[in-house]
C-alpha cells in the first residue's frame, strides 16, 4: 500500500514540483493547464490517460475547451502520496513536449 507524504519528505516532494498548488479542504494538490486549442487539450489529456493507466493512478480532472484543471490525491493513503508526486513531475513533462 502506498503511505501518505507527511514532514520532511512531503516539503521536500512539494518543493519539487512547479505550479501545483494544495488544494484547500482535502489533502491534494492541483494545477490548471491553458492550450491553444481544445484539439490541443485533449491531445493532452489523452496522453495523461495512458500514463496514468501504465502508473495505476487516476488524476480527477476537469476540462472546458482549451481549459485541463488536475487534482492529484491518493485515496488509498488517505491523502497526498509519492506517487502523485511522480505523476505530476510527468504530467508537467506531457505538458512542456
Amino acid at each position: 500500500m502506498v503511505e501518505k507524504l507527511t514532514g520532511a519528505a512531503r516539503a521536500k516532494a512539494l518543493k519539487g514540483i512547479k505550479g501545483w498548488r494544495k488544494v484547500t479542504g482535502r489533502d491534494a494538490i492541483k494545477k490548471k493547464f491553458q492550450f491553444r486549442t481544445f484539439n490541443e487539450a485533449w491531445g493532452f489529456m489523452s496522453k495523461v490517460a495512458v500514463l496514468a493507466k501504465k502508473m495505476d493512478h487516476h488524476p480527477e480532472w476537469f476540462n472546458v475547451y482549451n481549459k485541463v484543471e488536475i487534482t492529484l490525491s491518493t485515496h488509498d493513503a488517505g491523502g497526498l502520496s509519492a506517487l502523485d508526486i511522480k505523476l505530476a513531475r510527468a504530467i508537467d513533462k506531457i505538458a512542456s513536449a
